[in-house]
C-alpha cells in the first residue's frame, strides 16, 4: 500500500490507537480477578460469551440493568481521585438487580473520553474490577472511546451495563403483606444521586474540595467521593434464606420514592424516621443549605441505602443473618394498607 508524504493520521486528528491498546493490556489482570463460573473468554473479542448453564442455572430467566454515576464524577475528574467512581457505577446497576432476586453474573463498562489517559483510565476500570469482585460478577468487556471535541479536556463519562439471572419463578417482589417488616441498611453515605444539588451546598458554603471535611476527617472532595455500598453478598444470602418479599435500592428519589416501586396497589410503607440517626454528611448537608426534611428525604438515601420488606416471623432472623454478613441493620418500619410512603418522627 502506497504512504502519501506529509498525509493526516488518525494520532492527529485526536484519537491514539496504541494508548487504547495499552490500556487493555493494563486492565487485563483487573479483569481476570473477577473471573467466575461462566465466564468463557477473556477481554479483546469482538463480544464477550457467557455460559449460563455452567454458571448453576437450570432454567434461568436473564435480568439486566444500566446506569452511570452522574455528575459525582465532576468531583472525580477536578480532584483527579477517580478510583472509586468506578466502584460507583458497578454498584449502581448491581443493587439494581438483586431487588429483582437476581443473582449479577457479568458487567461492561463503557468509557468515554476526549484524550485517552492511560493511568486515568486504569484507575477507573480498576475500580470496576473491584466492585465486580465485591459483587461476585465478572468483568467481561467494555468500550473505551476517545473522542476528540466531544469532551472537555480532561473530561469522561461512564455507563456500565450489568446481567444478571434467578431460576424461573424466584423473581421479586412477591408476597409482600400488610405487617410486613422494613429493614434498613445503613448506607456509606451519599452513594451516587443528588450530586448536582450537593456540588451547590459545597458551592454556597464557599469551600473547595481540599478543604477539610465538616463533617469527616479528611478533605471535603474526598469524603464526598466515598464510593456506594455494595448490598449484593448480604442481600442474597437473606433471599435465600427465606422471607423476603422485597427490596428497595435507595437511589435518587430516596425513600420517598422508591419504596413504592415495589409494593403492590393498596400497600403503603410506614417508616418511622426515629429509627436511625441522621448521618452527618447529611445533616451537613441540610442544615447549610436550609433544606426542608421532605426535600432531603426525596434527594437523598438519608442513611438508608437498601431496604428488605420481609415477613414478621422472619424479621428477628434475616436481621441478625444480615448483621452477620457485616451490614447495619435498622427496622424502619411496616408495610402498611395506603399508598406512598408515610412518615412518623423526624431526621432533623
Amino acid at each position: 500500500m502506497t504512504e502519501r508524504k506529509n498525509g493526516l493520521t488518525y494520532a492527529e486528528a485526536g484519537v491514539d490507537i496504541d494508548a487504547g491498546n495499552a490500556l487493555v493490556e493494563r486492565i487485563k489482570p483487573a479483569a481476570k480477578r473477577t473471573a467466575r463460573a461462566g465466564v468463557m473468554a477473556g477481554l479483546g473479542g469482538f463480544g464477550a460469551l457467557f455460559d449460563l448453564k455452567a454458571a448453576g442455572y437450570a432454567d434461568p430467566v436473564l435480568v439486566a440493568a444500566t446506569d452511570g454515576v452522574g455528575t459525582k464524577l465532576r468531583i472525580a475528574i477536578d480532584t483527579g481521585e477517580v478510583g472509586g467512581v468506578g466502584i460507583d457505577l458497578v454498584a449502581m446497576c448491581v443493587n439494581d438487580l438483586v431487588c429483582q432476586g437476581a443473582e449479577p453474573l457479568f458487567f461492561l463498562d463503557y468509557f468515554a473520553t476526549g484524550k485517552l489517559s492511560v493511568d486515568e483510565a486504569a484507575s477507573v476500570i480498576e475500580g470496576i474490577a473491584e466492585g465486580c469482585a465485591r459483587a461476585g460478577c465478572a468483568l467481561i468487556g467494555g468500550e473505551t472511546a476517545e473522542m476528540p471535541g466531544m469532551y472537555h479536556d480532561g473530561d469522561f463519562d461512564l455507563a456500565g451495563f450489568a446481567v444478571g439471572a434467578m431460576e424461573r419463578g424466584k423473581d421479586l417482589p412477591a408476597g409482600v403483606a400488610q405487617g410486613d417488616v422494613l429493614l434498613g441498611l445503613a448506607s456509606d453515605g451519599v452513594h451516587s444521586n443528588g450530586y448536582s444539588l450537593v456540588r451547590k451546598v459545597v458551592d454556597l458554603a464557599g469551600l473547595g474540595w481540599d478543604a477539610p471535611a465538616p463533617f469527616a476527617e479528611g478533605a471535603l472532595g474526598a469524603a464526598l467521593l466515598t464510593p456506594t455500598r455494595l448490598y449484593v453478598k448480604p442481600a442474597l444470602a437473606a433471599v435465600r434464606a427465606g422471607g423476603v418479599h422485597a427490596l428497595a435500592h435507595i437511589t435518587g428519589g430516596g425513600l420517598t420514592e422508591n419504596l413504592p416501586r415495589v409494593l403492590p396497589e393498596g400497600l403503603g410503607a410506614e417508616i418511622d424516621l426515629s429509627a436511625w440517626d441522621l448521618a452527618p454528611v447529611f445533616r451537613w448537608l441540610a442544615e447549610t443549605a436550609g433544606m426542608a426534611e421532605a426535600e432531603l428525604l426525596k434527594t437523598f438515601n438519608a442513611g438508608i441505602g437498601m431496604v428488605l420488606a420481609v415477613a414478621p416471623d422472619r424479621a428477628g432472623a434475616i436481621a441478625e443473618l444480615l448483621t452477620g454478613e457485616g451490614e447495619t441493620v435498622f427496622e424502619i418500619g411496616r408495610v402498611m394498607p395506603g399508598q406512598g410512603v408515610v412518615y412518623r418522627g423526624a431526621l432533623l
